[in-house]
């Protein structure tokens, strides 16, 4: 389903080969980092039904890849599914990349179930500090949900066990400008599991810290380094800021595919995306007679920058959600939890 087009209507999107695959990944956005790797995997089965030789797998391979080059864990993805493909025929190769992209979909809702659990201790916590009374009041930005990834989410799956096992929890969902994701996609996906919530414009996160109406944040991301540096939407720095400012705890839900041990300085190593223009200048939305329609809101001939992508350094995360556990953001905690994917680095 079009993340883009999920809370206008229920539209699904079916594209019928990888070229059209990417290519609405390029135009609309479409996938969450964790659902991209899943769709790009089934993007690299569709172009073995087209072209199952050397050359199709390598094209397929890297014309995906570029699609989103800050997602670390589509690197990751695609290049197992080339290794896995590579040492078949190509007779074999169609029916084996459906189904090891099954798996990694399978592989993909296991982790972001367990990511879950292990969240769902630190909102058990925070319900504790409280007296065991009121509401626990959790701050998220962007949409780490389950339109971004198979299932569950990654920020949002300790939120929506906390929710079902009957823990008070209400979310202070972002914006998240230009792209609207936590206004129209976290918030249509809290609304319609029943789980308290209010879209606050991006500025709004440090006053309510002021005020202590934040218990703690949970944000996903699309790569940390080995050093723990954070890269996510653009705003995350700004949200770590004003929690550290305020001492609100600041964790960050990920994947382990996620972490790149090859890098140690996100600033410096990380490329961020620039965007089109068209998603800052313009804004989509729902008119009162239910039509979609798009307006611009910058004056003509405004230049307009569009950083998709910063990056939080280590020193403001307060813990690393994870599927084998809460980590230390730094390097012999994150190769102490995953030695088999720090080996070499």
């Amino acid at each position: 389903m079009s993340d883009v087009k999920s809370t206008e209507s229920d539209e699904n999107v079916q594209p019928q080969t990888e070229a059209s695959l990417r290519k609405r990944k390029i135009l609309l956005g479409l996938l969450g980092v964790g659902i991209v790797v899943s769709a790009a995997a089934y993007g690299v089965a569709l172009a073995m039904a087209e072209d199952p030789s050397e050359k199709g797998l390598d094209r397929a391979v890297e014309s995906l890849a570029a699609t989103r080059p800050t997602a670390v864990n589509l690197r990751w993805a695609l290049d197992g599914m080339r290794r896995h493909l590579s040492e078949l025929s190509a007779e074999q190769r169609f029916a084996a990349a459906i189904a090891r992209a099954g798996e990694i979909a399978e592989e993909d809702v296991a982790i972001n179930r367990a990511i879950g659990e292990h969240g769902l201790r630190l909102i058990e916590d925070a319900h504790r500090r409280k007296g065991r009374r009121g509401t626990v009041q959790i701050l998220t930005h962007c949409n780490a949900g389950w339109l971004a990834t198979v299932d569950w989410g990654t920020a949002t799956a300790p939120i929506y066990l906390a929710h079902d096992r009957g823990l008070k929890v209400h979310v202070w969902v972002d914006e998240t400008r230009p792209r609207n994701q936590g206004a129209s996609l976290t918030a249509w996906e809290l609304g319609h599991h029943g789980v308290p919530h209010t879209v606050i414009p991006d500025n709004t996160g440090g006053h309510l810290m002021q005020h202590r109406m934040v218990d703690l944040a949970i944000v996903g991301t699309d790569r940390v380094t080995a050093n723990g540096d954070v890269c996510n939407k653009i705003g995350t720095y700004l949200k770590a800021l004003a929690a550290h400012d305020n001492g609100v705890p600041f964790y960050v839900a990920l994947p382990s595919p996620t972490i790149d041990f090859s890098i140690d300085d996100g600033i410096r190593q990380i490329p961020i995306e620039q965007r089109s223009a068209d998603e800052v200048a313009n804004m989509t939305g729902r008119t009162a007679d239910g039509r979609v329609e798009t307006v611009r809101v910058v004056p003509d001939g405004s230049p307009v920058a569009n950083y998709a992508f910063d990056v939080t350094p280590a020193r403001l995360v307060t813990g690393l959600i994870t599927e084998r556990g809460l980590l230390r953001p730094e390097r012999a905690a994150l190769a102490s939890a995953f030695p088999e994917r720090s080996a070499g680095h």
